[in-house]
């Protein structure tokens, strides 16, 4: 008798100001390397997940999406709970679902994403604060949300974003497609919405630190689209710091079904004196 493997897809959320990062590493310490220790002692099995993006070292992940294949029989509920049983209270697994083939076609976790869509809350005052640590990016330099916004605007649309590509990155090309950029201030905060069909390594950050150049007006909003057609890492600005980095949403078509939900950013809307 034949064991049919089914293809769990879990939703993910985690603080990642604890972990390394989440692809697994030697030595332990990212969230794939925990959620996968949990599943294992939940299942007395090993078992290997598939995420529809990685984060780096101090991003959170409002929403990630994972998947992984087992012959095993749980209800949704049980994925849930009983994986969460084994995870620290920076990892939670917030939804469990069996997707079927679809015309012929697995569901996987990152090549089944139409769009990825990232937050960034930044707190724009001239001390930091101790209570936003880890939680919100910080310029003490007063911003300008027309200049910033209208700098993005030179990058919505399909480019090669290779000037700000880390030299780490391994994706097979740097043309992406930007879909959005929307930057909203209330009082002392602000939160930077980015949404592409995919990212490069370090591209949101590497963004957001030229941004804030020219938001302090070291730079005008044209110097972007110079930035941009330069393809030239060297010309932006340096990597912004991860703190405030919120990997916000994963879409797909509605046809496979996920129960996604819409998650509010816990910093937003809320200005910090």
């Amino acid at each position: 008798m034949t064991i049919e493997s089914k293809r769990i897809v879990l939703g993910v959320q985690y603080d990642g100001a604890l972990w390394r990062g989440w692809q697994t590493q030697p030595g332990g310490g990212t969230v794939q390397d925990t959620l996968e220790a949990a599943l294992k002692a939940f299942t007395l099995q090993e078992i290997g997940v598939m995420c529809a993006g990685r984060t780096d070292a101090g991003v959170h992940g409002l929403e990630q999406v994972v998947h992984f294949d087992t012959t095993l029989s749980r209800d949704m509920n049980s994925w849930v709970r009983g994986v969460n049983a084994f995870l620290p209270p920076s990892i939670a697994v917030r939804w469990a679902v069996q997707v079927p083939a679809l015309d012929g076609l697995e569901f996987h976790a990152r090549f089944s994403a139409t769009a990825r869509k990232y937050q960034y809350v930044l707190y724009n005052h001239p001390v930091r604060s101790p209570m936003l640590a880890a939680r919100a990016g910080w310029v003490f330099r007063p911003l300008d949300l027309a200049r910033m916004q209208e700098a993005a605007n030179h990058l919505i649309g399909q480019h090669d974003f290779s000037a700000f590509r880390s030299s780490q990155c391994q994706a097979n090309s740097p043309i992406k497609t930007m879909q959005e950029i929307r930057i909203e201030q209330n009082g002392n905060m602000f939160l930077f919405t980015l949404q592409a069909n995919a990212f490069l390594h370090h591209m949101v950050r590497n963004i957001l630190g030229s941004l804030i150049v020219v938001g302090v007006g070291n730079q005008t909003p044209e110097w972007l689209k110079t930035v941009l057609d330069g393809r030239d890492r060297a010309l932006a600005a340096p990597t912004f710091m991860p703190d405030g980095l919120y990997l916000a949403k994963i879409d797909y078509d509605p046809k496979w079904g996920l129960p996604q939900e819409e998650f509010i950013n816990p910093l937003w809307p809320f200005d910090y004196v």
